[in-house]
């Protein structure tokens, strides 16, 4: 005897068959008696949903899309320890795969194809009901063609296209807070920023927030950072190098991502410069190597995961109402900080 089928419970339960696909693809919207006897169906003939048997019922897979970068660290990957773009992504699957979950959806994962992007839209795209992009993943162009055909909702970054429902942290509130923190709470003045590559928005936002800061002190106010990491650990070493080299060192590092800052540790112990005795160091993101690194590491915690369930709560509004308006949601950010740049840890 085969597997059950959508179509045995809807007969047993004496339902349609969309019936059976909106109790598992959007609950809510079946009574509750009706859910109730179908669920009891289910369980009973060992019935598991699947995508084609949704796509029968309802025309729909039963499937949201995520797509980030293919990001690596040539350190991380030839030595154990975090990835951090790595983990970025994989808090924001989860937070995804919650949110899909009580939806009655799966998620569908795709790092950036060998093939690029068009490969992407082509293979992808038709096989799920929604889709999340990470920003700078996918062209402008080819994001336009994904969102002819179902509801794209872009995560990180500016908002590239008007009309696709978007959600990001407050990167720059995030920067200029810390920032402030450093010279109004420690006393510091001269401080140097790492940014990351010019093609960053959440680097160049979080810059924005540095310059907001030392402009409000009355400090001087950069143009540019002082110099541009990669936003791995070999990055940060060879920024905090750099910033070394003419031998005026400066009372803080703030540093675009966590991960440069952890690069740096290595490159001031070794230096013999004392942190944060000497200098202060402050990251963003908060990822867990921050709480490991000795001093802890001074941050600005960006809710990952509320990244990911926010943007399926997007989608699933988009695929509710296809005609609303597009939202743009910024999620808020907290300091996180420890002995890094002078705080009892933990403060």
């Amino acid at each position: 005897m085969g597997a059950p089928t959508v179509y045995d419970v809807a007969e047993r339960a004496n339902v349609s068959i969309a019936t059976v696909s909106r109790v598992y693809r959007n609950p809510d919207s079946v009574r509750a008696q009706t859910r109730d006897r179908v669920l009891a169906v289910a369980r009973e003939l060992g019935y598991v949903p699947s995508g084609n048997a949704r796509g029968l019922a309802s025309r729909s897979t039963g499937v949201l899309g995520l797509c980030f970068p293919d990001y690596s660290d040539p350190e991380i990957d030839d030595a154990d320890g975090f990835d951090e773009q790595t983990l970025y992504a994989d808090e924001i699957t989860r937070g995804m795969e919650r949110a899909a979950r009580r939806h009655g959806y799966a998620l569908l994962i795709a790092a950036s194809l060998a093939d690029g992007p068009r490969n992407l839209v082509a293979s992808v795209a038709g096989q799920v009901d929604g889709f999340a992009v990470l920003a700078r993943t996918i062209a402008t162009e080819d994001l336009e063609l994904m969102a002819r055909r179902l509801p794209v909702v872009m995560i990180a970054g500016p908002r590239e296209v008007d009309h696709l429902d978007h959600v990001e942290v407050a990167n720059r509130d995030g920067a200029r807070e810390l920032t402030t923190h450093l010279i109004t709470d420690h006393g510091l003045r001269r401080l140097a920023f790492v940014g990351g590559a010019e093609d960053s928005p959440d680097a160049q936002a979080r810059f924005l927030g540095f310059r907001e800061a030392m402009e409000k002190a009355g400090l001087p106010v950069p143009l540019a950072p002082d110099v541009r990491g990669d936003f791995t650990q070999a990055g940060g070493r060879t920024a905090t190098r750099k910033l070394l080299e003419p031998g005026s060192l400066p009372q803080a590092l703030v540093f675009a991502n966590d991960q440069m800052a952890i690069g740096a540790y290595d490159v001031l112990e070794r230096r013999g410069v004392r942190v944060p005795e000497d200098i202060a160091v402050t990251g963003f993101d908060g990822i867990p190597l921050g709480r490991v690194v000795r001093p802890g590491l001074t941050t600005v915690s960006q809710p990952m995961r509320r990244l990911g369930e926010t943007a399926v709560e997007l989608l699933i509004e988009r695929l509710t109402d296809p005609a609303r308006e597009p939202r743009s949601v910024m999620l808020p950010v907290t300091q996180t900080r420890r002995g890094s740049c002078g705080c009892p840890p933990e403060s």
